[in-house]
């Protein structure tokens, strides 16, 4: 078994902030790019925010 701290991460596309790999995700972690649901359908007409 993995711990936490040794999964891959990746930065979502829409707020930027950092998710680590999910079990659902196995097949498609290359493609994956929102954190998120509710990133993901936001990603249309808007910009992520200027931190």
């Amino acid at each position: 078994m993995r711990k936490k701290a040794d999964l891959p991460t990746k930065i979502c596309a829409h707020c930027g902030r950092p998710f680590t790999w999910r079990k659902k995700w196995e097949r498609v972690w290359d493609e994956v790019k929102y954190c998120s649901d509710r990133c993901r359908n936001a990603r249309k007409g808007s910009a992520p925010p200027q931190a």
